[in-house]
């Protein structure tokens, strides 16, 4: 099969949507690209049980056809393509039996239509890290430009094709489809708390975190030239933008209804497309100056502390090191419920190795559990997902002892990634 490119020129402003769209977030002289992936969450049920580090290159499934055209419906042409040479294929597996010799090109990069990769030495490009200052990269970010994450994304990868993507499952499979090197998604707030959908993804999704970074957010009010705070009657943003700033709409006595969207950006996209002149968004200076609105008030966010915590995710980890800080994150369960959390953090207590973050998320595939004295499940328990963050490396002994003893107490335990911590000064309410 043909592999799917993607040129600076074709790929750098484009965004990666879904099947459906909204067309006042396209602009005209924008194509789309739809990603036709389904994620197989069999295969994220399997493998349970086990302490992984190791990397997963493209799956045998990830087949790609066609380049990105000259216009849109050249690219929904190459979009079909691609799905009717996939189904091709499978069914000429089908009949072949699915010979392990038989390979495709993803990208460039070789890989089986059976699960058992053709091994393979490794070479020195292999262990050598990532370039730090992000040339040459391209990485997903959910969002327009303008957004927040467009910003920690520059910030994790100077110098890099910033690849905006519609949703943030969107992120994920653009770099599990070759078409991203890296995504960087936000994953808590200081004020706003988790973000609870892209831990769900995690685990849903076999990207390694590869490393954080830590932004201050600078919010601000955002209308169409020549509207004046009086003349408002809503303000739109992100779910988390809009309790962020709730304090502060107050105080400047604005008496206008909040509606939820996407993303910030969006929020300023939106007006200026739509030309709302009742309408504000809450986005950063950056957003302003790309959809051409003023700044009607900057800073509005209700803590002058408010930063953003973002992971880098990639489709392999890298090499864990103890020459500087490091960081690991994990997620883990248990048959018997929350009663071994106990157990689980003297783990780590025991070797002096301090926790960053506890989240608990309920288990999708099994979230209640019956239980009772007679074992006929009258009481009913939610079952829980834990998510740990610890600083330590993976190549730090203590690390290592302490998972080999988390593991005899859980059921399902996974590395989501040990990776160097975001050392890097920070100021807050100070736009970057």
């Amino acid at each position: 099969m043909q592999s799917l490119t993607s040129s600076s020129s074709g790929i750098n402003s484009k965004s990666l949507t879904r099947t459906k769209i909204q067309s006042n977030r396209v602009n005209p002289n924008q194509l789309v690209i739809r990603c036709v992936y389904r994620f197989d969450s069999a295969n994220a049920a399997a493998n349970t049980g086990t302490v992984r580090t190791n990397g997963y290159g493209a799956p045998a499934s990830y087949n790609s056809a066609g380049h990105v055209g000259a216009s849109r419906a050249e690219w929904q042409s190459s979009c079909a393509i691609l799905a009717s040479k996939v189904v091709s294929q499978q069914q000429n597996a089908e009949k072949s039996g699915g010979g392990a010799g038989n390979i495709t090109a993803v990208n460039g990069h070789k890989t089986t239509t059976d699960l058992d990769l053709v091994p393979k030495p490794l070479t020195i490009t292999d262990l050598s890290p990532a370039p730090m200052h992000g040339a040459q990269l391209r990485v997903a970010y959910q969002g327009v430009p303008g957004a927040y994450s467009e910003a920690a994304a520059g910030k994790a990868y100077p110098k890099c094709d910033a690849i905006p993507c519609d949703q943030f499952e969107v992120a994920f499979q653009a770099v599990e489809l070759w078409i991203a090197d890296r995504a960087v998604l936000p994953v808590e707030n200081s004020l706003g708390g988790s973000i609870h959908r892209n831990y769900d993804l995690l685990l849903r999704h076999r990207l390694h975190i590869v490393g954080e970074v830590q932004l201050p957010v600078h919010h601000c009010l955002l209308a169409l030239p020549g509207v004046r705070k009086e003349y408002l009657t809503r303000v739109i943003s992100h779910p988390q933008a809009l309790a962020q700033c709730e304090l502060t709409l107050t105080k400047l006595g604005l008496n206008v209804a909040r509606e939820a969207v996407d993303d910030t950006a969006g929020a300023a996209e939106y007006i200026a497309s739509n030309n709302l002149r009742d309408t504000a968004a809450i986005a950063s200076a950056r957003a302003a100056d790309l959809y051409g609105l003023h700044i009607l008030e900057q800073g509005i966010q209700d803590d002058s502390s408010n930063v953003t915590r973002f992971v880098m995710l990639a489709r392999e980890p890298i090499i864990p090191r103890t020459d500087r800080p490091f960081k690991t994150s994990i997620v883990f369960a248990h048959d018997k419920g929350t009663s071994v959390l106990f157990k689980v953090l003297s783990a780590f207590a025991f070797r002096n190795i301090s926790l960053t973050k506890i989240e608990s998320r309920p288990h999708r595939n099994r979230p209640i559990r019956l239980v009772d004295d007679a074992n006929v499940g009258t009481a009913k328990h939610f079952e829980y997902m834990f998510y740990v963050d610890f600083e330590a490396s993976m190549a730090d002994v203590r690390a290592q002892n302490a998972l080999a003893e988390v593991q005899e107490f859980t059921s399902f335990l996974r590395v989501l990634g040990s990776y160097p911590m975001d050392m890097t000064p920070w100021c807050p309410s100070r736009e970057d």
